[in-house]
């Protein structure tokens, strides 16, 4: 079984996304360990990129952050290898195509099995350019994840039918960002899923709140939370791990 499938064994999986190096590395490994911890099912690390396409202001500013503060993915490499002496749950990359790309997909792919990586999302790769990546992926045995938008619509069976790890649905247009409503048809997207793959899905964009994070695990196999993460972590610095770990453990609990 994929360490990711364990993930949603049993339970409602949250999920958090953290990008590596805001403030720095070593409070990047408090939060996560703090998230862990607090319940966590699996944990997204955000390598952090110059443009990041799908992401909206918070986490653009976090990006920003992390790489002034000369983060290199070789460093988020030494940094994983370290933080798996200590934390078991599955995680996974996310990052941008061109990241991989430039650092090499074979070695970058390689070095994710070897560290403890379980897969990686590429929100910036389309479906039908995958198998640049999908080689290497089967070859050292790393998820990668595929991602479900609200435009997918017939394309949705056809990416389901495919995916491993899980599923990441994208709960509504537009970057990511907390939202005081989310007003797709989830249910449906759900429902295409469900009819085509036993893979797990979870939902993500938008959510920020508990009762946001119940409602959308209640259609779904979870809950993906970024932005509202970051935004403490903005607030409180190298403070940050309680505080992130308080806010896990309510979104876990809600789940």
């Amino acid at each position: 079984m994929s360490n990711i499938k364990k993930a949603f064994e049993n339970k409602k999986a949250f999920i958090p996304f953290i990008t590596c190096g805001d403030p720095d590395l070593a409070t990047t490994k408090e939060i996560v360990k703090e998230a862990a911890k607090a319940g966590a099912s699996l944990i997204e690390l955000g390598i952090p990129f110059s443009d990041p396409t799908a992401e909206g202001p918070v986490i653009q500013a976090a990006n920003i952050r992390a790489l002034e503060g000369g983060v290199t993915t070789d460093k988020i490499f030494d940094f994983v290898k370290d933080l798996r002496k200590e934390v078991t749950v599955p995680m996974v990359f996310m990052t941008y195509a061109n990241v991989v790309f430039s650092y090499g997909a074979d070695a970058f792919i390689k070095t994710c099995s070897e560290i403890g990586i379980d897969g990686i999302i590429l929100p910036d790769l389309p479906f039908e350019e995958k198998e640049e990546f999908l080689d290497d992926c089967h070859k050292y045995g790393v998820d990668l994840i595929s991602l479900i938008a609200p435009t997918s619509e017939n394309r949705i069976a056809m990416i389901a039918k495919e995916a491993e790890g899980f599923l990441y649905i994208v709960s509504s247009l537009g970057v990511t960002g907390t939202r005081s409503e989310i007003k797709t048809d989830l249910e449906s997207i759900v429902k295409v899923v469900r009819e085509n793959t036993d893979i797990p899905c979870a939902i993500g964009f938008g959510i920020s709140t508990p009762e946001q994070a119940k409602k959308m695990s209640a259609i779904s196999d979870g809950a993906i939370v970024g932005s509202a993460i970051i935004k403490i972590m903005e607030k409180y610095g190298k403070e940050s791990p309680k505080y992130v770990g308080e806010y896990v453990k309510s979104m876990v609990d809600a789940i």
